[in-house]
């Protein structure tokens, strides 16, 4: 399925990329450095961004699609489809993506929030000692991105977790230092027949924002980044921190999906959205539609 406007595809030149990465790797600093910046917050301080960061760690699929990210020629398309959208305010994503994303000019103006830690594999055995193997707070910062975003899962059972909470902790650290925000994503924890499963009750989600806002020496630059979940308002009530909502693995009809957005756009924490793919891969293939969707949910006020 091909990512549509409403009219025509957007099209991307893999081959260009390709010969770029090969001839002329310089290119991609030079377009960092000349790339437009925005502040982070618009006027009515909300944000929506797109997330491209799930298949660094192997999670390609979409509903039934097993591989539906596996093409990035798709995948680009979707994102400078999404990115062009009117106040779509921009994308988390790790260096590969942004990267072919800068080059083509899709980054201007935008909100950039690097993903930072990726080593933790869908469904490896070491999965929850997940290692930053993405973007450095420093790269982050000479790259002039605004920010960079880790998910931190806590499983009690798995001692893997306590490398990730350090990874984080430190993250926090070194963004502050630079002034930049440090989006952070936990989740209580469990493992279930060798799967990772995220808690996603609401007393679950309160150890996990408790923990997650303890980390790191100072929590000025501190956001978080949290599911939708029942009796979201208590939730909400565990935390000073401006938050913005994932979307999730899409499942089931996409209204009840905005419905619940919408509901939840109206708690003072709630400052926006981070989505992927809810938005890169609805079921009628429209991602203009569904983006233009979400942002009016975010800015044009909540449903």
């Amino acid at each position: 399925m091909t990512a549509t406007t409403g009219a025509a595809a957007t099209s991307v030149d893999i081959a260009h990329l390709t010969q770029v990465r090969a001839s002329d790797p310089g290119a991609f600093a030079r377009a960092w450095a000349t790339r437009s910046r925005r502040p982070l917050l618009g006027d009515d301080g909300r944000m929506l961004l797109v997330a491209a960061d799930h298949p660094a760690r192997g999670a390609l699929g979409v509903r039934d699609r097993a591989m539906a990210m596996g093409s990035r020629s798709d995948l680009l398309e979707r994102l400078v489809t999404a990115l062009a959208r009117p106040d779509v305010d921009g994308v988390l994503a790790t260096p590969d993506i942004l990267d072919d994303l800068v080059l083509m000019g899709a980054l201007e103006d935008k909100v950039v929030i690097g993903s930072m830690n990726r080593g933790g594999l869908q469904g490896a055995v070491y999965e929850l000692d997940d290692r930053l193997t993405g973007y450095t707070p420093d790269e982050i910062a000479r790259r002039g991105l605004d920010g960079g975003k880790t998910l931190t899962r806590i499983a009690l059972e798995d001692p893997g977790s306590v490398a990730t909470l350090e990874a984080t902790a430190r993250a926090v650290d070194e963004l502050g230092a630079h002034g930049l925000m440090a989006m952070v994503e936990p989740f209580w924890s469990q493992r279930r027949d060798d799967k990772v499963v995220n808690l996603l009750d609401p007393d679950s989600t309160i150890k996990s924002i408790s923990v997650a806002a303890g980390l790191g020496a100072s929590s000025a630059h501190t956001w978080l980044k949290l599911p939708v979940v029942d009796d979201l308002e208590r939730v909400m009530d565990a935390t000073t921190m401006p938050t913005v909502l994932l979307g999730g693995d899409p499942q089931g009809d996409p209204h009840d999906t905005y419905a619940a957005w919408g509901r939840s756009l109206d708690i003072p924490q709630v400052r926006g959205l981070v989505v992927g793919r809810a938005l890169l891969y609805p079921p009628d293939g429209d991602v203009a539609a569904a983006v233009d969707i979400a942002a009016e949910l975010v800015h044009g006020g909540s449903a």
